[in-house]
């Protein structure tokens, strides 16, 4: 049986494996955790495009941690916008907070396009990793980002020479990174992450958040008995007891944000909210309650469904038809209009 808790008593016996996610994070018996860099379990589709107007540069927002984040910047010089600059789009990747960065071709595509496309500066974050950080550790990483975004306005020449519009940020993020994104909000909305006046956060886009709770949904519990579903219940269970603090159930505040200790959220001045609900997702139920949840607290949620679509589908085909709409979704709530 897989256990995400460290074991404390010495072993006799050689360390073995008690958790194992895609053959990538294996957690094992003394408590050390194996990573591997190869990712061909994902069924990624498609190619990279390697002609967008984009540049980008790698930078480092927290030396202590050795932690990343990618900017780019658009070359062409249509920023669609009055005040001639563009919106700061800062993204946070998926991969139930345990796999995955900024680097992998996929999510550097998805990061080229909307930069090119909506156009906007972004940001794409790495973060650290479970089983070795658990959370809320990623959710800290996520605040850091933006901290660093204030106090680099006037250093970073990519931010400081009049092109991005700091009064414009936006915070989104697929799946796991669309969890970061909603606890963002709700640490900015409760006035618990200063950023004004240099920083202001507009909105924030949750593709396919990564939530969960003790008591399943309908499309949960479909996803559970549904074997040949790559992104299913079990894949997700085995992430959030790695993910989690060891011995937290999936009631947890960082898994529900409606859970039993979580923070109420009818006081909360929520940013505009863009929620994105693939409903092929086993989250699809999950998603849809949280959006309702939120509308019924007069929240400003915009709820956008992929007919046919499943968990991450911008990920694992950046380029395809569906990304296309997504993108068109992502700029008219960016833009407006």
């Amino acid at each position: 049986m897989s256990s995400s808790s460290p074991v404390s008593a010495v072993s006799a016996t050689a360390p073995h494996v008690v958790d194992d996610c895609l053959g990538i994070v294996q957690l094992l018996s003394d408590g050390t955790v194996t990573r591997s860099a190869e990712y061909s379990a994902l069924p990624l589709q498609g190619e990279v495009p390697s002609n967008l107007p984009v540049q980008w540069k790698d930078v480092v927002y927290d030396a202590a941690h050795a932690l990343r984040l990618r900017m780019y910047r658009p070359t062409d010089g249509n920023t669609t916008t009055a005040n001639n600059k563009l919106p700061v789009l800062v993204y946070f990747h998926g991969g139930g907070f345990c796999l995955c960065s900024f680097e992998l071709p996929h999510f550097h595509a998805g990061a080229l396009r909307l930069a090119a496309e909506l156009p906007a500066l972004v940001l794409s974050a790495d973060y650290r990793l479970a089983p070795e950080h658990r959370l809320p550790a990623a959710h800290r990483d996520a605040e850091a980002v933006l901290s660093w975004l204030r106090a680099q306005a006037e250093a970073d020449p990519w931010l400081a020479d009049d092109s991005a519009d700091l009064g414009r940020v936006f915070v989104c993020g697929d799946s796991a990174g669309g969890n970061i994104a909603h606890h963002v909000a709700v640490r900015y909305g409760s006035g618990q992450l200063a950023l004004d006046p240099v920083v202001r956060i507009a909105g924030c886009v949750l593709l396919w958040p990564f939530f969960t709770a003790e008591e399943r949904t309908a499309s949960e519990a479909a996803g559970l008995v549904d074997e040949h579903q790559f992104m299913g219940t079990a894949l997700f269970d085995q992430a959030w007891r790695l993910a989690l603090p060891v011995g937290a159930t999936r009631d947890h505040p960082a898994a529900n944000p409606f859970g039993p200790d979580s923070v109420p959220l009818d006081d909360v001045a929520f940013p505009p909210l863009l929620v994105v609900d693939p409903d092929q997702d086993v989250l699809h139920d999950r998603i849809q309650d949280y959006a309702a949840r939120l509308t019924a607290m007069a929240k400003p949620v915009e709820l956008a469904v992929f007919r046919g679509q499943g968990h991450g589908f911008f990920v694992f085909d950046p380029c395809g038809e569906a990304s296309d709409q997504l993108i068109h979704v992502i700029r008219r709530f960016v833009h407006g209009g």
